[in-house]
């Protein structure tokens, strides 16, 4: 069976998804090169987009596509207790009909209130997934405490996999694929080249076979989500040649 493709909105660009008229005007293309579903961004929407959320949600399943949903913010704070967020989050992603709300870990040192964690992860209608994200906080050791001692049985398949992140934190992607590969659910497809003093994601054309290896090593059925720069003149070209990439290799 192949892997669901999942494409995520930022892949366009800032610029490029308000110049088209914000991520709902994505899901013709996204829907037109075959993908199977979206990742909505929340630092995406324009000031008033929070506020229909649920005709986003309507015109995604119109479409016939998956809904994803990604918030910038972690699941614990900067002095490790549960985001009190969260449940605002999850009615977000409700809203959208998403099938899973994705946020980065922030600081997990096992003191925040994981009984109310445990409450939210009871929400029938959204899964919750953490993504190893650029800072120190998405490094290997703390998401391997956190499911570990936590995930693996309250969040099975609860890790979003970035495989261009652990460029940023300094971490070898293999070893995080080799330790962390129970724990995946979702993957974020990325590639990334050396940029002044950090790094930047270039298309999957642009950069060497490394990521196929590591693609390989993660779990063949988990979404992959097309996270690299889409550009060009025929975007539904573009993205319709890395969906049918993604879904075969």
């Amino acid at each position: 069976m192949k892997p669901e493709i999942i494409v995520v909105t930022a892949a366009y660009g800032q610029q490029q998804v308000a110049a088209l008229g914000g991520q709902r005007a994505l899901l013709p293309i996204i829907q037109q090169a075959g993908a199977d579903g979206v990742e909505i961004r929340r630092e995406l929407f324009a000031e008033d987009g929070l506020r229909s959320l649920s005709e986003l949600g309507q015109a995604i399943a119109a479409h016939r596509l998956i809904a994803y949903y990604s918030v910038p913010d972690a699941l614990f704070t900067a002095d490790g207790a549960l985001n009190p967020q969260l449940d605002r989050y999850l009615g977000e992603a409700e809203q959208l009909n998403a099938r899973l709300l994705k946020l980065s870990l922030g600081r997990y040192d096992g003191n925040a209130d994981l009984d109310k964690l445990r409450q939210a992860l009871t929400h029938e209608r959204v899964k919750l997934v953490v993504e190893n994200d650029q800072t120190v906080w998405g490094k290997l050791a703390p998401l391997t405490r956190f499911f570990s001692e936590f995930g693996a049985a309250q969040m099975p398949h609860g890790l979003t996999f970035d495989m261009g992140n652990w460029l940023w934190t300094g971490e070898n992607a293999e070893q995080a694929a080799q330790q962390l590969g129970r724990f995946i659910g979702y993957i974020h497809v990325k590639a990334a080249v050396p940029h002044r003093d950090s790094f930047r994601a270039i298309a999957l054309d642009d950069a060497d076979d490394q990521w196929r290896t590591l693609l390989k090593q993660l779990p063949a059925s988990a979404p992959r989500g097309i996270e690299f720069p889409l550009e060009g003149d025929d975007l539904t070209a573009v993205t319709r040649r890395y969906v049918d990439l993604l879904r075969n290799c």
